[in-house]
């Protein structure tokens, strides 16, 4: 009996063998059609239409181009007045649409990217309904950033852009004047105390600009909670920058789910956002339920919405989870803290670089401030006013 046991696995063995060969090739021709095969057909279907672009030379795509690109446009410094910014902001698309057109192909490791910059045609791609058009996605390093509206298609989307539109409508995000108004006060207040007897003091207002960012998305967030607020604003602003990072090997396999020190630290940080926000958005939940807090913040204002939205739809099923609720508030820090602060960073560079722009500045705010003094003072009594 062992003899024949024996036989019969040697027996099996070689179909063992052909069936691991045979997964092996299939596996081999998935990877090739993925890498190299559809690439190239999609590259000759783009490029008999008239299109022209990079060529796809590997899973890298253009990123090794833009890396190479980005680095030397920041290593020369622009020149003083000057405004030409795209070169050193946009290297990449700036040298392509260069040289090959405005309509041109680049490549985001194995998927072709069509630049289009007239105004019809971008009409025309983002009114169509054939569902051609649809957002980029980067699985878990969007994840790692936000899940909230600005990746979200059809229903979903639909429903949350449902809830979440009342929370920003101009009555409402006036209730956060006051914090906003609060940030600006303390940041000149610190300026102020720099200035010692007149003599000028040189500060680097990027970094301030940042804080100041921080700062006000914190308050206008989470209001009472503003310093879990800013602990999760310093949390994103490093996720942002090891997903950066991380963006620039994305075209080799599996790499996100190595054990790298980037990947590892990811993780930690979008754990730690995670645990943060589910404490802040509990506590106020429970607070807005039992009637005993505001809604002036934007955590607030969302979860009024959301409460009223099941209140509506008689269901207590009907509105967002909690998951979605924390992806939004991720969206809301991600979505706010590099543009408003790389806006007012430039908006000061151009002030310094233009004088007589701070003057008429200041003239029109003075005369706005005597506008707003005189009209108030027409409706106090006669025997309450200061002149």
């Amino acid at each position: 009996m062992g003899l024949l046991g024996a036989g019969d696995a040697l027996e099996a063995f070689p179909w063992m063998k052909l069936l691991a060969c045979a997964f092996m090739a299939w596996c081999a021709v998935r990877v090739l059609e993925w890498a190299w095969w559809r690439p190239r057909r999609l590259s000759r279907a783009l490029r008999s239409q008239g299109l022209r672009g990079t060529a796809y030379r590997s899973l890298a795509g253009d990123a090794p181009l833009t890396e190479r690109l980005s680095r030397e446009a920041r290593s020369r410094p622009l020149p003083l007045g000057c405004h030409d910014v795209v070169p050193r902001a946009m290297p990449m698309y700036h040298q392509i649409m260069k040289e090959h057109g405005k309509t041109s192909i680049t490549w985001f490791g194995p998927v072709p990217r069509v630049t289009i910059t007239k105004p019809e045609l971008v009409r025309e791609v983002l009114s169509n309904k054939f569902g051609h058009f649809a957002k980029v996605k980067f699985g878990t390093l969007q994840r790692r950033l936000h899940n909230g509206l600005g990746s979200h298609e059809g229903e979903k989307w639909a429903k949350h852009r449902r809830i979440i539109n009342p929370a920003f409508h101009l009555e409402k995000l006036k209730r956060m004047l006051p914090a906003f108004a609060a940030c600006c006060t303390d940041l000149v207040q610190r300026w102020e105390g720099l200035v010692g007897d007149g003599e000028p003091y040189e500060v680097d207002v990027w970094p301030e600009m940042q804080n100041l960012t921080g700062d006000v998305i914190s308050r206008a967030a989470f209001g009472s909670s503003y310093l879990e607020g800013r602990r999760i604003f310093q949390l994103q602003g490093e996720q942002v920058g090891l997903v950066v990072h991380a963006m620039n090997k994305m075209h080799i396999p599996g790499y996100l789910f190595m054990p790298t020190r980037t990947n590892r630290r990811m993780k930690q940080i979008a754990s730690e956002i995670e645990v943060l926000l589910k404490g802040i958005i509990a506590k106020r939940d429970n607070a807005l339920r039992a009637g005993e807090a505001s809604s002036d913040d934007l955590l607030g204002l969302l979860l009024e919405s959301n409460i009223e939205h099941c209140r509506g739809d008689g269901n207590s099923k009907a509105g967002i989870t909690t998951d979605d609720v924390i992806g939004e508030c991720k969206l809301f820090y991600f979505a706010g803290m590099e543009t408003t602060s790389v806006l007012l960073t430039w908006t000061m560079i151009v002030l310094s670089m233009h004088p007589e722009w701070q003057d008429r500045a200041r003239g029109g705010g003075a005369s706005r401030v005597r506008q707003q003094n005189a009209g108030l003072r027409r409706h106090e009594p006669p025997q309450n006013r200061k002149w």
